[in-house]
Protein backbone atom coordinates (compact mmCIF):
# COMPACT_ATOMS: atom_id res chain seq x y z
CA UNK A 1 0.00 0.00 0.00
CA UNK A 2 1.55 3.34 -0.83
CA UNK A 3 1.03 6.12 1.60
CA UNK A 4 0.11 9.51 0.71
CA UNK A 5 3.92 10.81 1.35
CA UNK A 6 4.77 8.39 -1.33
CA UNK A 7 2.64 9.88 -3.61
CA UNK A 8 3.88 13.82 -2.74
CA UNK A 9 0.89 15.08 -1.33
CA UNK A 10 1.34 16.36 1.92
CA UNK A 11 -1.64 17.04 3.98
CA UNK A 12 -1.41 19.71 7.14
CA UNK A 13 -4.16 20.93 9.28
CA UNK A 14 -5.09 24.52 8.96
CA UNK A 15 -3.25 26.42 10.99
CA UNK A 16 -5.99 28.18 13.06
CA UNK A 17 -6.34 31.79 14.10
CA UNK A 18 -8.13 33.40 17.27
CA UNK A 19 -9.86 37.12 16.60
CA UNK A 20 -10.47 39.25 19.37
CA UNK A 21 -13.68 41.14 19.09
CA UNK A 22 -11.77 44.51 18.24
CA UNK A 23 -9.13 42.90 16.30
CA UNK A 24 -12.17 41.69 14.00
CA UNK A 25 -13.99 44.49 14.26
CA UNK A 26 -11.06 47.11 13.16
CA UNK A 27 -10.47 44.68 10.38
CA UNK A 28 -13.63 44.48 9.10
CA UNK A 29 -14.12 48.48 8.97
CA UNK A 30 -11.18 49.03 7.56
CA UNK A 31 -12.06 46.74 4.68
CA UNK A 32 -15.26 48.62 4.55
CA UNK A 33 -13.44 51.88 4.83
CA UNK A 34 -11.55 51.19 1.72
CA UNK A 35 -14.64 49.72 -0.44
CA UNK A 36 -17.19 52.15 0.66
CA UNK A 37 -15.81 55.31 1.03
CA UNK A 38 -18.35 57.71 -0.13
CA UNK A 39 -21.57 56.25 -0.76
CA UNK A 40 -25.17 57.37 -1.66
CA UNK A 41 -27.61 55.51 0.33
CA UNK A 42 -31.58 56.56 0.21
CA UNK A 43 -34.05 55.53 2.74
CA UNK A 44 -36.79 56.73 5.60
CA UNK A 45 -35.58 59.00 8.36
CA UNK A 46 -36.26 57.23 11.59
CA UNK A 47 -35.46 57.34 15.17
CA UNK A 48 -34.48 60.84 14.14
CA UNK A 49 -32.47 62.57 17.58
CA UNK A 50 -30.54 65.78 17.88
CA UNK A 51 -28.20 66.06 20.45
CA UNK A 52 -27.09 69.09 22.34
CA UNK A 53 -23.61 69.12 21.24
CA UNK A 54 -25.21 69.74 17.37
CA UNK A 55 -24.88 66.23 16.18
CA UNK A 56 -27.79 64.13 14.75
CA UNK A 57 -28.81 60.34 15.03
CA UNK A 58 -31.05 58.36 12.86
CA UNK A 59 -32.02 55.63 10.81
CA UNK A 60 -32.42 54.88 7.19
CA UNK A 61 -34.17 52.60 6.67
CA UNK A 62 -36.65 50.24 3.17
CA UNK A 63 -38.81 47.54 3.36
CA UNK A 64 -36.37 44.80 4.66
CA UNK A 65 -33.48 46.36 6.31
CA UNK A 66 -32.30 49.81 7.79
CA UNK A 67 -28.62 51.54 8.30
CA UNK A 68 -27.91 53.61 11.71
CA UNK A 69 -26.57 57.07 10.67
CA UNK A 70 -24.94 60.07 12.13
CA UNK A 71 -23.98 63.49 10.78
CA UNK A 72 -21.97 65.41 13.48
CA UNK A 73 -22.33 69.05 14.52
CA UNK A 74 -19.59 70.64 11.45
CA UNK A 75 -21.92 69.50 8.57
CA UNK A 76 -25.31 69.28 10.38
CA UNK A 77 -25.45 72.85 10.40
CA UNK A 78 -25.25 73.45 7.23
CA UNK A 79 -27.98 71.82 6.49
CA UNK A 80 -30.62 74.18 5.26
CA UNK A 81 -33.55 72.06 6.60
CA UNK A 82 -34.76 70.05 9.76
CA UNK A 83 -35.12 66.08 8.93
CA UNK A 84 -37.53 64.48 10.30
CA UNK A 85 -39.31 61.12 10.81
CA UNK A 86 -41.13 59.64 7.54
CA UNK A 87 -39.18 61.74 5.33
CA UNK A 88 -37.73 60.14 2.50
CA UNK A 89 -33.78 61.64 1.61
CA UNK A 90 -30.70 60.79 -0.08
CA UNK A 91 -27.29 60.49 2.32
CA UNK A 92 -24.03 60.71 1.28
CA UNK A 93 -21.28 59.30 3.60
CA UNK A 94 -18.45 56.86 4.44
CA UNK A 95 -20.19 53.69 5.46
CA UNK A 96 -18.11 51.63 8.81
CA UNK A 97 -18.10 50.07 12.06
CA UNK A 98 -19.18 51.66 15.33
CA UNK A 99 -16.35 49.90 17.40
CA UNK A 100 -18.41 50.27 20.41
CA UNK A 101 -21.27 48.44 19.34
CA UNK A 102 -20.19 46.77 16.19
CA UNK A 103 -22.46 48.37 14.46
CA UNK A 104 -22.28 49.14 10.92
CA UNK A 105 -23.79 53.00 10.11
CA UNK A 106 -23.18 55.56 7.76
CA UNK A 107 -21.95 58.82 8.69
CA UNK A 108 -23.40 61.11 6.82
CA UNK A 109 -21.71 64.38 5.21
CA UNK A 110 -24.92 65.36 2.87
CA UNK A 111 -28.68 64.92 3.22
CA UNK A 112 -31.11 66.03 0.60
CA UNK A 113 -34.89 65.35 0.81
CA UNK A 114 -36.04 63.30 -1.75
CA UNK A 115 -38.41 64.99 -4.68
CA UNK A 116 -37.71 68.24 -3.14
CA UNK A 117 -35.14 70.59 -3.17
CA UNK A 118 -33.19 71.46 0.55
CA UNK A 119 -34.06 75.28 0.35
CA UNK A 120 -37.92 74.19 -0.33
CA UNK A 121 -38.14 72.44 2.52
CA UNK A 122 -36.22 74.79 4.61
CA UNK A 123 -38.61 77.89 3.39
CA UNK A 124 -41.50 75.01 3.88
CA UNK A 125 -40.60 74.19 7.49
CA UNK A 126 -39.70 77.73 8.62
CA UNK A 127 -42.67 79.40 6.97
CA UNK A 128 -44.83 76.66 9.12
CA UNK A 129 -42.97 77.47 12.74
CA UNK A 130 -43.05 81.13 12.38
CA UNK A 131 -46.77 80.78 11.32
CA UNK A 132 -47.78 79.06 13.87
CA UNK A 133 -46.21 81.56 16.26
CA UNK A 134 -48.50 83.99 15.37
CA UNK A 135 -45.61 86.48 13.20
CA UNK A 136 -47.60 86.36 9.80
CA UNK A 137 -50.81 87.49 11.40
CA UNK A 138 -52.58 90.50 9.81
CA UNK A 139 -53.19 92.03 13.59
CA UNK A 140 -49.41 92.23 14.35
CA UNK A 141 -48.95 94.45 11.53
CA UNK A 142 -48.06 98.21 11.51
CA UNK A 143 -49.80 100.85 9.24
CA UNK A 144 -47.66 102.16 6.61
CA UNK A 145 -47.85 106.13 6.96
CA UNK A 146 -49.13 107.58 3.92
CA UNK A 147 -46.75 110.50 3.83
CA UNK A 148 -42.70 109.36 5.47
CA UNK A 149 -40.76 112.09 5.28
CA UNK A 150 -37.71 110.30 6.46
CA UNK A 151 -37.37 106.94 4.76
CA UNK A 152 -34.92 104.21 5.65
CA UNK A 153 -33.61 101.41 2.57
CA UNK A 154 -31.89 98.61 3.22
CA UNK A 155 -30.03 97.13 -0.21
CA UNK A 156 -26.77 96.78 -1.92
CA UNK A 157 -25.44 100.48 -3.18
CA UNK A 158 -24.78 98.65 -5.98
CA UNK A 159 -27.75 97.34 -6.62
CA UNK A 160 -30.42 98.25 -9.84
CA UNK A 161 -33.45 98.15 -6.70
CA UNK A 162 -31.92 101.33 -5.34
CA UNK A 163 -32.01 103.70 -8.82
CA UNK A 164 -35.34 102.29 -9.42
CA UNK A 165 -36.51 102.78 -6.01
CA UNK A 166 -34.70 106.59 -6.05
CA UNK A 167 -36.46 107.23 -9.59
CA UNK A 168 -39.80 106.51 -8.33
CA UNK A 169 -39.79 108.77 -5.39
CA UNK A 170 -37.65 111.56 -7.18
CA UNK A 171 -40.69 112.02 -9.24
CA UNK A 172 -43.63 111.42 -7.13
CA UNK A 173 -42.07 113.60 -3.76
CA UNK A 174 -38.64 115.56 -3.81
CA UNK A 175 -39.32 116.32 -0.47
CA UNK A 176 -38.82 112.62 1.20
CA UNK A 177 -35.50 112.20 2.72
CA UNK A 178 -33.63 108.95 2.41
CA UNK A 179 -31.13 107.11 4.31
CA UNK A 180 -29.43 103.99 2.70
CA UNK A 181 -28.07 101.29 4.85
CA UNK A 182 -25.15 99.23 2.72
CA UNK A 183 -26.00 95.32 3.22
CA UNK A 184 -25.36 92.69 0.99
CA UNK A 185 -28.31 90.96 -0.48
CA UNK A 186 -27.02 87.48 -1.83
CA UNK A 187 -24.33 85.09 0.32
CA UNK A 188 -23.98 83.45 3.89
CA UNK A 189 -23.42 86.54 5.69
CA UNK A 190 -26.37 88.81 3.84
CA UNK A 191 -28.79 88.50 6.15
CA UNK A 192 -27.31 89.66 8.91
CA UNK A 193 -25.72 92.51 7.54
CA UNK A 194 -29.73 92.94 6.56
CA UNK A 195 -31.20 92.55 9.88
CA UNK A 196 -28.04 94.90 11.13
CA UNK A 197 -29.31 97.74 8.68
CA UNK A 198 -33.33 97.05 10.22
CA UNK A 199 -31.73 96.91 13.47
CA UNK A 200 -30.00 100.43 12.93
CA UNK A 201 -32.98 102.30 12.17
CA UNK A 202 -35.14 101.11 14.98
CA UNK A 203 -32.25 102.53 17.73
CA UNK A 204 -30.61 105.84 15.70
CA UNK A 205 -32.62 107.22 13.17
CA UNK A 206 -36.23 108.80 13.17
CA UNK A 207 -37.21 107.51 10.06
CA UNK A 208 -40.51 106.47 9.50
CA UNK A 209 -40.96 103.19 7.42
CA UNK A 210 -37.97 101.00 6.17
CA UNK A 211 -37.55 99.01 2.93
CA UNK A 212 -35.87 96.05 2.46
CA UNK A 213 -34.83 95.71 -1.46
CA UNK A 214 -33.22 93.13 -4.08
CA UNK A 215 -34.35 92.38 -7.38
CA UNK A 216 -34.75 88.72 -8.49
CA UNK A 217 -33.06 86.18 -8.68
CA UNK A 218 -32.74 81.75 -8.10
CA UNK A 219 -33.98 80.43 -5.05
CA UNK A 220 -30.41 80.24 -3.84
CA UNK A 221 -30.04 83.77 -4.20
CA UNK A 222 -32.95 84.87 -2.24
CA UNK A 223 -32.30 82.34 0.29
CA UNK A 224 -31.03 85.04 2.81
CA UNK A 225 -34.18 86.96 3.21
CA UNK A 226 -35.46 83.06 4.60
CA UNK A 227 -33.09 83.28 7.19
CA UNK A 228 -35.60 83.08 10.54
CA UNK A 229 -32.52 85.25 12.72
CA UNK A 230 -34.01 88.08 10.14
CA UNK A 231 -37.50 86.75 9.89
CA UNK A 232 -37.36 87.64 13.98
CA UNK A 233 -35.61 91.03 13.71
CA UNK A 234 -38.74 91.94 11.24
CA UNK A 235 -41.32 90.80 13.30
CA UNK A 236 -39.86 92.98 16.33
CA UNK A 237 -39.01 96.45 14.68
CA UNK A 238 -40.91 99.46 15.89
CA UNK A 239 -40.80 100.83 12.50
CA UNK A 240 -43.00 99.72 9.61
CA UNK A 241 -40.74 97.79 6.98
CA UNK A 242 -41.57 96.80 3.69
CA UNK A 243 -40.14 93.77 1.84
CA UNK A 244 -39.44 94.42 -1.94
CA UNK A 245 -37.43 91.37 -2.38
CA UNK A 246 -37.12 89.70 -5.97
CA UNK A 247 -39.87 89.82 -8.83
CA UNK A 248 -43.56 89.16 -8.17
CA UNK A 249 -43.29 85.83 -8.28
CA UNK A 250 -40.98 85.34 -6.02
CA UNK A 251 -41.69 84.61 -2.27
CA UNK A 252 -39.59 84.66 1.01
CA UNK A 253 -40.05 84.63 4.25
CA UNK A 254 -39.49 88.36 4.52
CA UNK A 255 -42.01 88.91 2.57
CA UNK A 256 -44.82 87.01 4.83
CA UNK A 257 -43.42 88.51 8.34
CA UNK A 258 -42.87 92.41 6.89
CA UNK A 259 -45.88 94.67 7.33
CA UNK A 260 -46.27 95.18 3.57
CA UNK A 261 -45.02 92.76 0.66
CA UNK A 262 -44.24 94.97 -2.58
CA UNK A 263 -43.99 92.86 -5.91
CA UNK A 264 -40.96 94.95 -6.77
CA UNK A 265 -38.61 97.25 -5.59
CA UNK A 266 -40.23 99.94 -7.97
CA UNK A 267 -43.67 98.81 -6.91
CA UNK A 268 -42.32 99.88 -2.67
CA UNK A 269 -41.58 103.12 -4.11
CA UNK A 270 -45.09 103.51 -5.62
CA UNK A 271 -46.78 101.81 -1.77
CA UNK A 272 -44.14 104.14 0.42
CA UNK A 273 -45.48 107.63 -0.89
CA UNK A 274 -48.11 108.93 -2.63
CA UNK A 275 -47.92 111.87 -5.03
CA UNK A 276 -48.44 115.44 -5.31
CA UNK A 277 -51.28 114.74 -7.13
CA UNK A 278 -53.37 112.31 -5.08
CA UNK A 279 -52.52 114.22 -2.24
CA UNK A 280 -54.48 117.16 -3.51
CA UNK A 281 -57.04 115.19 -4.72
CA UNK A 282 -57.45 113.89 -1.36
CA UNK A 283 -57.37 116.95 0.17
CA UNK A 284 -60.60 118.23 -2.14
CA UNK A 285 -62.20 115.05 -1.35
CA UNK A 286 -62.07 116.01 2.30
CA UNK A 287 -63.02 120.18 1.68
CA UNK A 288 -65.80 118.95 -0.47
CA UNK A 289 -66.44 116.18 2.53
CA UNK A 290 -66.39 118.94 5.15
CA UNK A 291 -68.65 121.34 2.68
CA UNK A 292 -71.42 118.81 2.74
CA UNK A 293 -70.85 117.81 5.98
CA UNK A 294 -71.39 121.69 7.53
CA UNK A 295 -74.21 122.49 5.39
CA UNK A 296 -75.74 119.08 6.96
CA UNK A 297 -75.33 120.41 9.76
CA UNK A 298 -76.65 124.16 9.58
CA UNK A 299 -79.81 122.33 8.00
CA UNK A 300 -79.76 120.32 11.15
CA UNK A 301 -79.13 123.02 13.55
CA UNK A 302 -82.39 125.42 11.63
CA UNK A 303 -84.80 122.78 11.53
CA UNK A 304 -83.81 122.22 15.35
CA UNK A 305 -84.25 126.19 15.67
CA UNK A 306 -87.72 126.20 13.66
CA UNK A 307 -88.51 123.19 16.08
CA UNK A 308 -87.89 125.41 18.97
CA UNK A 309 -89.18 128.78 17.59
CA UNK A 310 -92.64 126.61 17.70
CA UNK A 311 -92.82 125.69 21.47
CA UNK A 312 -95.64 126.46 23.51
CA UNK A 313 -93.13 128.94 25.59
CA UNK A 314 -91.66 130.74 22.89
CA UNK A 315 -95.23 131.19 20.96
CA UNK A 316 -96.71 132.97 24.48
CA UNK A 317 -93.54 135.14 24.31
CA UNK A 318 -94.10 135.93 20.67
CA UNK A 319 -98.02 136.70 21.47
CA UNK A 320 -96.94 138.88 24.26
CA UNK A 321 -94.77 140.62 21.57
CA UNK A 322 -97.33 141.26 19.00
CA UNK A 323 -99.74 142.39 21.56
CA UNK A 324 -97.59 145.12 22.28
CA UNK A 325 -96.34 145.85 19.08
CA UNK A 326 -99.79 146.48 18.57
CA UNK A 327 -100.44 148.48 21.34
CA UNK A 328 -97.44 150.51 20.22
CA UNK A 329 -98.64 151.31 16.63
CA UNK A 330 -101.98 152.41 18.54
CA UNK A 331 -100.69 154.63 20.76
CA UNK A 332 -98.21 156.23 17.47
CA UNK A 333 -101.80 156.09 15.45
CA UNK A 334 -103.35 158.19 18.48
CA UNK A 335 -100.53 160.72 18.71
CA UNK A 336 -100.65 161.04 15.54
CA UNK A 337 -104.22 161.74 15.01
CA UNK A 338 -104.51 164.00 17.91
CA UNK A 339 -101.83 166.45 16.38
CA UNK A 340 -103.50 166.49 12.81
CA UNK A 341 -106.82 167.70 14.87
CA UNK A 342 -104.54 170.01 17.16
CA UNK A 343 -103.34 171.05 13.62
CA UNK A 344 -106.13 171.71 12.00
CA UNK A 345 -108.52 173.41 14.86
CA UNK A 346 -105.43 175.68 15.36
CA UNK A 347 -105.50 176.38 11.35
CA UNK A 348 -109.60 177.19 11.82
CA UNK A 349 -109.38 179.30 14.39
CA UNK A 350 -106.29 181.53 11.63
CA UNK A 351 -108.47 181.23 9.37
CA UNK A 352 -111.59 183.28 11.44
CA UNK A 353 -108.02 185.36 13.11
CA UNK A 354 -107.64 186.60 8.99
CA UNK A 355 -111.51 186.95 8.65
CA UNK A 356 -111.95 189.41 11.04
CA UNK A 357 -108.90 191.10 10.51
CA UNK A 358 -110.63 191.55 6.75
CA UNK A 359 -112.93 193.97 8.29
CA UNK A 360 -110.78 196.50 10.23
CA UNK A 361 -108.90 199.12 7.94
CA UNK A 362 -106.87 200.19 11.25
CA UNK A 363 -103.12 199.73 11.03
CA UNK A 364 -102.77 199.80 14.18
CA UNK A 365 -105.68 197.17 15.37
CA UNK A 366 -104.14 195.03 12.34
CA UNK A 367 -100.71 194.92 13.83
CA UNK A 368 -101.85 194.36 17.43
CA UNK A 369 -103.78 191.52 16.24
CA UNK A 370 -100.41 190.22 14.40
CA UNK A 371 -98.45 190.22 17.29
CA UNK A 372 -101.41 188.32 19.47
CA UNK A 373 -101.65 185.64 16.32
CA UNK A 374 -97.86 185.43 16.14
CA UNK A 375 -97.66 185.06 19.77
CA UNK A 376 -100.04 182.78 19.65
CA UNK A 377 -98.83 180.34 17.10
CA UNK A 378 -95.55 180.43 19.23
CA UNK A 379 -97.38 179.33 22.00
CA UNK A 380 -99.31 176.35 19.97
CA UNK A 381 -96.04 175.59 18.43
CA UNK A 382 -94.34 175.34 22.09
CA UNK A 383 -97.52 173.26 23.26
CA UNK A 384 -97.43 170.73 20.09
CA UNK A 385 -93.10 170.39 20.86
CA UNK A 386 -94.18 169.42 24.40
CA UNK A 387 -96.79 167.26 23.38
CA UNK A 388 -94.58 165.72 20.97
CA UNK A 389 -91.65 164.76 23.29
CA UNK A 390 -94.00 163.60 25.94
CA UNK A 391 -95.27 161.34 23.15
CA UNK A 392 -91.62 160.43 21.99
CA UNK A 393 -90.78 160.01 25.32
CA UNK A 394 -93.67 157.85 26.32
CA UNK A 395 -92.87 155.86 22.68
CA UNK A 396 -89.06 155.35 23.98
CA UNK A 397 -90.39 154.00 27.01
CA UNK A 398 -92.78 151.51 25.65
CA UNK A 399 -89.94 150.65 23.32
CA UNK A 400 -87.84 149.80 25.95
CA UNK A 401 -90.15 147.79 28.35
CA UNK A 402 -90.90 145.65 25.02
CA UNK A 403 -87.27 145.42 24.90
CA UNK A 404 -86.70 144.80 28.29
CA UNK A 405 -89.75 141.81 27.87
CA UNK A 406 -87.97 140.12 24.60
CA UNK A 407 -87.19 136.59 26.23
CA UNK A 408 -83.43 137.15 23.84
CA UNK A 409 -82.93 140.19 26.10
CA UNK A 410 -83.69 137.74 28.96
CA UNK A 411 -81.52 134.99 27.90
CA UNK A 412 -78.60 137.72 27.41
CA UNK A 413 -78.36 139.00 30.75
CA UNK A 414 -77.57 135.65 31.69
CA UNK A 415 -81.19 133.92 32.35
CA UNK A 416 -82.11 131.04 31.25
CA UNK A 417 -85.29 129.25 29.87
CA UNK A 418 -85.54 125.23 31.91
CA UNK A 419 -87.87 123.05 30.02
CA UNK A 420 -88.32 119.47 31.44
CA UNK A 421 -88.05 115.98 29.48
CA UNK A 422 -91.56 116.77 27.85
CA UNK A 423 -90.28 120.23 26.54
CA UNK A 424 -92.56 121.81 29.52
CA UNK A 425 -91.18 125.61 30.59
CA UNK A 426 -90.35 124.80 34.49
CA UNK A 427 -91.38 127.95 36.82
CA UNK A 428 -91.07 125.56 40.43
CA UNK A 429 -88.45 123.77 41.63
CA UNK A 430 -90.97 121.14 42.90
CA UNK A 431 -91.90 120.07 39.28
CA UNK A 432 -89.13 117.87 38.79
CA UNK A 433 -87.71 115.35 40.96
CA UNK A 434 -84.10 114.37 41.50
CA UNK A 435 -82.75 111.78 38.41
CA UNK A 436 -85.04 113.68 36.11
CA UNK A 437 -83.40 115.49 32.95
CA UNK A 438 -83.51 119.00 31.94
CA UNK A 439 -82.78 121.35 28.87
CA UNK A 440 -81.30 124.89 29.57
CA UNK A 441 -82.01 127.23 26.72
CA UNK A 442 -79.26 129.86 27.00
CA UNK A 443 -78.54 133.06 24.32
CA UNK A 444 -76.26 130.98 23.02
CA UNK A 445 -77.16 127.11 22.37
CA UNK A 446 -78.22 124.50 24.86
CA UNK A 447 -77.15 122.67 28.02
CA UNK A 448 -78.60 119.06 28.99
CA UNK A 449 -78.21 118.38 33.10
CA UNK A 450 -79.75 116.07 35.33
CA UNK A 451 -81.12 117.34 38.96
CA UNK A 452 -78.92 115.78 41.65
CA UNK A 453 -81.28 117.89 44.36
CA UNK A 454 -83.66 120.31 44.62
CA UNK A 455 -84.68 123.03 47.51
CA UNK A 456 -88.16 123.48 47.88
CA UNK A 457 -88.03 126.56 50.09
CA UNK A 458 -90.85 129.18 48.93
Amino acid sequence: MVSADQLGFSFRPPERRVWSVSELVAAVRAHIDREYGDSWVEGEISNFRAHDSGHIYFTLKDASSQLAAVMFRSQARLLRFRPENGMQVIARGRVTIYEERGQLQITAEYLEPKGAGALQVAFEQLKARLGAEGLFDAARKKPIPALPRRIGIVTSPQAAALRDILNVLGRRHRTANILIFPAQVQGEAASFEVGAGIRYFNGNTNVEVIIVARGGGSAEDLAAFNHEGLARIVAASTIPVISAVGHETDFTILDFVADLRAPTPSAAAELVIRSHQEVQQQSEGLRMRLGRAMRYRLLVGRQSLVGLAQHRAFVRMMDAINRRQQKLDDLVYGMEHHQRKLLDRQRRKLERVAAAIRHYDVRYRLENIHKQLHSRVGAMASAIRAVLLQRRSRLDQIAAQMAALSPLAVLDRGYALVFDASGNLLKDARQVSPGDQILARLAHGELIAQVKRRSNSE
